[in-house]
């Protein structure tokens, strides 16, 4: 999802981690998007139709029951929530794609939708946390809902993937993003659930109901993942399980312009058994087990007999099993340091994990890759976050939290966070340690009808 077209200009030594300046990127949609379009072949799935069930209701989250689990989950929300307010237009609420992580002054003003949907989501977070004036969160949720509303360009309601953060205008003709245009909504309808004002409730909806749905399905049985006005639809669809459930749940919710009830049924549900671990895998990393989850939760939900909660937990233990099981080529991880999804790194954005082994892999770790799973393996997850923050400290842990990714073999430490990884890390936190963002987007009709839309036979 990110794409900023920044040099390679040096490198300093800052406590024995080299502080890179920005990295030359490539687009993160075009790299996710071709990696994705290029996996669904081949892979065993699921027989039958997939039939969802209905929610016997969620099972409780083990509790951070110690007080530095509880005190360290807090200083991470709040770290997290300082790059959504600084990384915010202060006029337009759109929410930049990285930024420097000391929080020194920018000259980059590519916004990402995802980003903003992200930051939507994290005011509400920071209203009832108190980490804002009484009064100023939905200032500001009207102030992103109105541009959104009536400057930003879309086509039959989708949005462009990267634009100005002032202007709105596209940037790099990129494409309408469907999955980034529903995590987008995530966020408008998050700020329409928790703050009670007329005018976010308006403008989430009229922003919410003029989303076609259906148009993006271009003449197929599942979602295109995008589309150019100069080219048309992408062919890559969303067609196989990855991080896409939310994006069929609210078009399965639409009350404007619904998708079929057979387009939940239309994706693949590929099944292997890793480590002894049995559960609906993704050839991508591990973000796709992790962000539908962010603002949907999935627990005690069936769907053709798949606990997606479950599933997602299985995916973690797994992907720790294959950084435990990698020691002998990078030392440097442990029980203690762990977690690879795509990231930064030293040559630029890459897709990386496993298993199996995916991407240019050189030892670095993702912080995002264990906070993103946090609700899902609290106590291996907070081990590994604890250890990085006091092991490696300001070098790795600065205005934001943490860095996007360091390098514990090489010393390399990346001098950016991305928002929409700083974005999984403060929702899911926030859900280990309150539920918050689940209970609060469980208000929504659009969800509600999505799920039991796709509960039916």
């Amino acid at each position: 999802m990110d794409g900023s077209p920044d040099n390679v200009s040096g490198s300093t030594r800052e406590g024995g981690f080299m502080a890179s300046e920005p990295l030359r990127r490539t687009a993160r949609a075009t790299s996710r998007r071709s990696f994705l379009g290029t996996v669904a072949g081949g892979l065993a799935t699921l027989s039958g139709a997939c039939t969802a069930q209905r929610p016997v209701g969620p099972r409780p989250l083990p509790a951070a029951e110690s007080k530095p689990d509880a005190a360290f989950l807090r200083e991470l929300i709040e770290a997290c929530w300082r790059y959504f307010d600084e990384a915010a237009h202060p006029a337009t609420g759109q929410v930049l794609d990285r930024r420097r992580a000391d929080g020194a002054p920018e000259s980059r003003r590519v916004a990402s939708i995802a980003a903003t949907g992200f930051g939507l989501t994290a005011l509400g977070i920071a209203d009832v946390r108190g980490f804002l004036p009484r009064g100023e969160g939905v200032k500001r949720a009207r102030r992103a809902l109105r541009f959104l509303d009536r400057v930003m360009p879309n086509v039959r309601g989708f949005y462009y993937h990267f634009h100005d953060w002032e202007t709105g205008e596209r940037i790099w003709k990129c494409e309408l993003s469907s999955i980034d245009t529903a995590l987008l909504m995530c966020g408008v309808l998050s700020c329409r659930a928790h703050f009670a004002d007329r005018e976010v409730d308006r403008l989430a909806g009229r922003i919410f109901d003029r989303v076609e749905w259906p148009w993006m399905l271009a003449d197929g049985r599942s979602l295109s993942m995008g589309w150019f006005p100069e080219k048309g639809f992408l062919a890559s669809r969303w067609d196989h399980y990855c991080e896409l459930m939310v994006l069929y749940l609210l078009g399965l919710g639409s009350s404007t312009h619904p998708l079929r009830l057979e387009t939940w049924r239309a994706w693949d549900r590929p099944v292997r058994e890793f480590y002894g671990e049995r559960f609906v895998w993704s050839p991508a990393p591990l973000f796709v087990h992790q962000f539908s989850h962010a603002w949907v939760d999935f627990r005690g939900w069936r769907d053709d007999g798949v606990d997606w909660f479950e599933n997602s937990l299985a995916a973690t233990r797994v992907h720790r099993a294959w950084c435990l099981d990698r020691r002998s080529r990078f030392p440097q991880w442990s029980e203690d340091l762990w977690g690879v999804t795509s990231s930064d790194s030293v040559g630029g954005y890459v897709g990386w994990g496993g298993p199996p082994d995916s991407g240019p892999l050189d030892g670095t770790i993702v912080p995002c890759a264990a906070a993103g799973s946090l609700p899902f393996l609290p106590e291996a997850c907070l081990r590994t976050l604890r250890y990085q923050r006091e092991r490696f400290g300001n070098q790795i842990w600065s205005r934001y939290g943490f860095v996007d990714a360091f390098n514990p073999h090489t010393g390399w430490v990346n001098p950016d966070v991305v928002g929409i990884d700083v974005g999984i890390a403060m929702l899911m936190a926030e859900n280990l340690a309150s539920g918050w963002v689940w209970t609060n987007f469980r208000r929504n009709n659009e969800l509600r009808r999505g799920l039991d839309r796709a509960s039916s036979p």
